[in-house]
C-alpha cells in the first residue's frame, strides 16, 4: 500500500511542477508585448500607456505625453483597429529587453455592410522596442518604427 501511496504522491508532485515553473523575463516581456496588442484592438488607452515608462521618449521626439497623443488622435479617426504580430523576437536579461517585430496594423469604419470589412487604413511596420524594469514590470522607454513596403515602385526593398 505504501508503494502505491509513493508513486500517486509523485505523480501529484509532477502534476503540478509545471504551475511553479517561473516565467522567464523573455516571456514576461511577450506578455506585455500582448497585452498592449490587445489594448490596441480594443482602443484601451490606459492598458497601453500603463506599460509605457513615464521617462519614454523616442528618435521622433515622442514623449509619454506625445504617445497619448498620437494614440487617441488614431483611435478617434478609425472606428475599428486590428493588429496582427509576426517574427517576434525577445531578448532579455534581469534589468533591460529589446523585442523586434512586424505589426500589421489596420483600420475601418464600422458600416454593418460589407464594406466595412475592407480596411480604410492598412500600413505593415517594423518595430524594436526597448524595456526596462520599473518597480518589477517591463515598461517601455524607447522605440523605432518604420512602415514597410513605402519604396517608389521600381526599387528594391
Amino acid at each position: 500500500m505504501s508503494a502505491c501511496r509513493t508513486i500517486f504522491l509523485i505523480v501529484c508532485l509532477l502534476l503540478l511542477l509545471p504551475g511553479c515553473q517561473r516565467d522567464t523575463e523573455e516571456a514576461k516581456v511577450r506578455k506585455v508585448i500582448m497585452a498592449i496588442e490587445r489594448a490596441a484592438e480594443e482602443k484601451d488607452i490606459r492598458t497601453i500607456l500603463s506599460h509605457l515608462s513615464k521617462t519614454y521618449h523616442d528618435s521622433r521626439g515622442y514623449d509619454f505625453n506625445g504617445v497619448k497623443g498620437l494614440l487617441l488622435s488614431y483611435f478617434f479617426r478609425n472606428q475599428r483597429i486590428s493588429v496582427y504580430l509576426t517574427n517576434l523576437d525577445v531578448t532579455a536579461d534581469s534589468v533591460s529587453a529589446r523585442a523586434t517585430f512586424q505589426a500589421v496594423l489596420s483600420a475601418a469604419d464600422k458600416t454593418g455592410s460589407a464594406v466595412g470589412v475592407i480596411p480604410d487604413a492598412l500600413g505593415i511596420y517594423a518595430f524594436e522596442v526597448v524595456f526596462s524594469k520599473e518597480s518589477e514590470e517591463w515598461m517601455v522607454v524607447t522605440s523605432t518604427w518604420e512602415r514597410l513596403g513605402d519604396a517608389p515602385l521600381g526599387k528594391a526593398q
